[in-house]
């Protein structure tokens, strides 16, 4: 079973938390973890593109000119796709991108995610994190403190403890979220991943039941 030391708000260790194997211990699998990347991306399109075939543009009803003796081209229509407003050939037209993934393959992409974070010693377990009120400087501190350099994920438990998430949502690089909100694109684009002791026993209770 996995160990990941525990530290305080100054960085400094103040114990041990064993990690569920089944969701923190296991061979990160690549395949479903692209392909969960591949479906969220797809499922955050909106799909409204749309352009107006020569059916759909307006005018063109007469025919510009009479079919020979003008000594140019033949024409039917101003709308021609040939034409200067004329409409698109193959254009697109709405459509739902949505893909769905069985709920097995999603744990499986999130506890790869969250595996590889592990291996890669790029998670952190924070006893817990409280501010007395608002403070983007506090954030900073407790950043440095944890020796994070490069862009961070912060979980949490819950939302209830606004300060926090206040605090950090003016620092580039830095992005909150609860344990229960986690997601493959997240937990690969930041370098570093910290949780809250109460962020961890969220995380595993809600993949333990999915």
């Amino acid at each position: 079973m996995p160990k990941v030391q525990v530290v305080n708000m100054q960085g400094s260790p103040v114990g041990e938390m064993e990690l569920n194997e089944t969701i923190f211990g296991i061979e990160p699998n690549t395949h479903v973890m692209h392909s969960a990347v591949v479906a969220q991306l797809a499922n955050a399109r909106v799909g409204t593109h749309s352009t107006l075939g020569r059916s759909e543009v307006r005018g063109g009803g007469r025919k510009p000119w009479k079919q020979k003796g003008t000594g140019r081209a033949r024409a039917g229509t101003i709308r021609s796709p040939l034409w200067r407003g004329g409409g698109i050939v193959f254009g697109p037209k709405p459509r739902d991108y949505s893909k769905k993934l069985p709920k097995k393959v999603k744990r499986l992409a999130l506890c790869s995610a969250l595996s590889s974070k592990v291996i890669d010693n790029s998670l952190i377990v924070v006893d817990q994190i409280s501010f007395e009120q608002p403070k983007t400087k506090e954030m900073v501190k407790l950043l440095e403190a944890l020796k994070i350099d490069k862009k961070a994920l912060l979980v949490v438990e819950n939302n209830d403890d606004n300060n926090v998430l206040v605090s950090a949502r003016n620092i580039q690089g830095v992005l909150t979220s609860r344990a229960d909100a986690l997601n493959v694109i997240d937990l690969l684009k930041y370098d570093f991943v910290v949780f809250t002791k109460a962020a961890v026993m969220r995380t595993e209770e809600v993949l333990s039941n999915a």
